[in-house]
This record gives C-alpha cells, sequence and structure tokens, in this order.
C-alpha cells in the first residue's frame, strides 16, 4: 500500500532559478513518513515517551530525475521495502501532481532507537503489525 502526501514548492525550497534544491527533496521524504507514521496513529513525539523509542535515518539512496519548481504542487508516494528486527526500510518518490512525473526516486532505511541510549532496539510489536496490515 502507498502513502501519498502532497507538498508545495514554496520560494524558500527553491535555489535562484527556482528550482527545487536537490537537499529538500530529503525533506519532503521526511514530512512524508513523519505522516504516514501519524496516519497510522503514532506520533513521535509520543513514540519517544513510551515506549521510548525513535527513528534515525540509518542509510538514503536517491535517484534525481527532473527538477521540481517554485509554487508546483507535489506528491510523495512512500511504501514500505521490508520490516526488518530494528530497521525499516521506505521506497519513496516525490511527483509532480499535475502530471504525475517521477522528480526523485529514494530508498530510505531507518533504524529504531532507545531513546535514552540511543542503541538500536526492535521495532515495537504495535508498529510492526500495523504495517504488516498494510500488505
Amino acid at each position: 500500500m502507498e502513502f501519498i502526501w502532497p507538498i508545495r514548492v514554496y520560494y524558500e525550497d527553491t535555489d535562484a532559478g527556482g528550482v527545487v534544491f536537490y537537499a529538500n527533496y530529503l525533506r519532503f521524504m521526511e514530512r512524508a513518513r513523519t505522516e504516514w507514521l501519524r496516519s497510522l496513529g503514532f506520533e513521535q513525539d509520543e513514540l519517544m515517551r513510551d515506549p521510548g523509542i525513535l527513528f534515525a535515518v540509518r542509510h538514503i539512496e536517491l535517484d534525481y530525475e527532473q527538477s521540481g519548481r517554485f509554487n508546483e504542487q507535489l506528491q510523495v508516494a512512500s511504501s514500505i521495502g521490508r520490516v526488518a528486527g530494528a530497521t525499516l526500510d521506505f521506497l519513496q518518490r516525490v511527483e509532480r501532481a499535475a502530471d504525475g512525473a517521477v522528480l526523485c526516486r529514494g530508498q530510505v532505511r531507518v533504524a529504531c532507537l532507545r531513546a535514552g541510549d540511543m542503541r538500536p532496539t526492535r521495532i515495537p510489536s504495535a508498529i510492526r503489525d500495523k504495517l504488516q496490515q498494510l500488505d
């Protein structure tokens, strides 16, 4: 199942030429992952308190295919590639909403960490179960 999150390109997201600055695609993808977790009932600040975990990007691969531009409506499509003990792989792409053109593709591995000492820990079963229901 894919989760779709809309993004509007603001002036602050662009370079002097009105093109989305490459690093901002990472921000767009981060927002989509956060909103997806939120839509499943998991707020990241609450996860930090109980059960005391957080997610941090461990590895990322991006392919830039086209340029987004100022004031365009984009969307970030996210799906789960793999769920392991303490890691979660997201497959994400940023598309232009008007024509579906893919601007950027990414594979993002996040690690589940204990908030207290930042050490890896298993993804809580409540999150794992909810993600498995999406298949």
